[in-house]
């Protein structure tokens, strides 16, 4: 899906921007931006979209997205239906590879930092210490001035460019650029989908909103998107059907319903295709990590 490009604000008197963020929501916007971003979830909980990624995001995520990377996060409903005065929170660092300089990247002892900037084109899943130390590296970006944040934005930069506890995102390097009239189109298909995923959804009804007729709208979408609106769904539908599994609040035939599936399998088979594994598995596996 062709993304809007963002134009990143941050304070002139600064090389980039590093801040902690209380806000309604994460935005609407499908995007893209020349700054990397390093994004720590505090609160809120919903669906991510990443590159041609789609899965669930939880508080207490960490993300490195590379340059250009379209991504946006997107809370749940049910996220704000339980108080109406919630926000979202995070800590957002965003900076351009050369914050630092042009030559900098150059020098020999840079190149690890230049191979962690290439792998983040994919977006980077950031777990274990590695999470804790960079998250509290994060908070002294934010509450420190001067060359203390250059300081400590070059730490971060050093610690993720030496762990192996990064995980890539994104099937592949993703970039496009759009204008405002196609951007506000996906952005309609975008967000009538995510309210409605639980639903049949026609071939039909999803094209009226994109005000095209349902031929123009299939070419359309595997156009700017490569992949068809049915496998789009069907991302939307499994990533949330994930999300409860991990609450283990309802059956698998309870899932499979509030999903949006007909039937345990059809189910059972666009899991095991978007997943490798089962449903059974898949809430067995987590149980399992979270129970060590």
């Amino acid at each position: 899906m062709k993304p809007h490009f963002y134009k990143v604000a941050h304070d002139l008197q600064c090389s980039f921007s590093a801040n902690l963020r209380v806000q309604p929501n994460f935005g609407k916007l499908w995007h893209y931006h020349p700054e990397l971003e390093l994004h720590y979830v505090i609160k809120g909980k919903g669906v991510r979209f990443i590159g041609d990624n789609v899965s669930n995001f939880d508080e207490n995520e960490m993300i490195l997205l590379g340059e250009n990377l379209p991504h946006t996060w997107r809370c749940k409903e049910e996220f704000y239906q339980s108080d109406p005065e919630i926000k979202t929170e995070a800590i957002v660092i965003q900076f351009l590879p050369e914050f630092i300089g042009k030559e900098f990247l150059s020098i020999p002892e840079a190149l690890p930092f230049r191979q962690l900037f290439e792998n983040a084109r994919k977006g980077l899943y950031i777990k274990g210490q590695t999470k804790e130390h960079v998250l509290h590296l994060m908070k002294e970006a934010v509450s420190s001035s001067g060359m203390d944040r250059i300081i400590a934005l070059l730490a971060i930069i050093n610690e993720l460019s030496q762990s192996n506890e990064l995980v890539s995102i994104a099937s592949s390097n993703t970039f496009y650029q759009s204008n405002a009239a196609e951007s506000f189109r996906l952005n309609k298909i975008y967000t009538y989908t995510l309210a409605n995923y639980k639903n049949a959804l026609p071939l039909e009804e999803i094209a009226n909103v994109a005000n095209l007729s349902a031929t123009s709208f299939c070419r359309y979408f595997k156009r700017v998107t490569n992949k068809s609106y049915h496998d789009f769904l069907m991302e939307i539908r499994i990533s949330n059907a994930c999300r409860l599994l991990i609450e283990d609040k309802l059956s698998i035939h309870a899932i499979c319903f509030e999903c949006g599936f007909g039937n345990l399998a059809n189910f059972y088979r666009y899991f095991g295709r978007i997943k490798q594994t089962t449903p059974d598995k898949y809430r067995r596996t987590y149980l399992d990590r979270k129970n060590i």
